[in-house]
């Protein structure tokens, strides 16, 4: 098994270590350690939570050509490091299901998927959460916030990916949607401080839009 999550730390570090959305190596690497921590707190398989963890971007549809090819791509890996076939059915179940999606999520339909999906969400709150989510608005080249665009309240899979936004726009689109969509005990102590850190984000950040500090 140490086998297996060294080759998979590997190869996340080959596939994300230069992106520049967010959604780099040091991502995977945050998430792993989130993913393990929960494990360890709520009883989970500590070893699929991490493979899933070291792997789900490395599929994610942002960053391939479609959700399919992503998926066979991690698939395609765990084949060639002679990864169980029951572990291989239930980490591809995993980063299959666990993406916001613009809210429109399917339930994570085990003790590690909720981990793995807690993990991931956390990394997108707080300090962190704040600091990705500028970083990924320039990226694809959205604006830091415009009064003028409204907040989207519901939205497809589609709209969510390419619809027009802002970073500000972001967290009352996902971000702070997310604490009340965490699925573990342990997750959800976790969320509910990095909630409260970007929501004294945004209270400072309209008082200096405005002038007021």
């Amino acid at each position: 098994m140490e086998r297996i999550l060294e080759a998979a730390e590997n190869y996340a570090k080959s596939v994300l270590g230069l992106d520049g959305s967010g959604h780099d190596w040091w991502h995977i690497y945050r998430v792993n350690k989130l993913a393990c921590t929960i494990a360890r707190e709520e009883g989970a398989n500590l070893f699929i939570c991490s493979l899933a963890a070291l792997l789900h971007d490395v599929a994610d549809e942002k960053l391939n050509g479609s959700e399919e090819e992503g998926i066979q791509k991690v698939n395609q890996w765990m084949n060639e490091n002679e990864v169980p076939a029951e572990v291989c059915s239930q980490v591809l179940n995993i980063i299959s299901t666990m993406s916001f999606k613009g809210g429109n999520k399917v339930p994570m339909s085990s003790l590690e998927g909720k981990v793995v999906q807690d993990a991931d969400r956390l990394d997108a709150m707080g300090a962190i959460g704040i600091a990705r989510t500028f970083v990924y608005s320039g990226h694809i080249g959205q604006l830091i916030y415009d009064p003028s665009i409204q907040v989207r309240n519901s939205m497809t899979k589609e709209e969510y990916r390419n619809g027009r936004s802002t970073a500000v726009n972001h967290f009352y689109e996902k971000l702070l949607k997310l604490k009340n969509g965490m699925n573990t005990s342990y997750g959800k102590q976790l969320a509910a401080r990095r909630h409260e850190e970007m929501e004294h984000f945004l209270e400072v950040f309209f008082k200096e839009w405005e002038g007021r500090r």
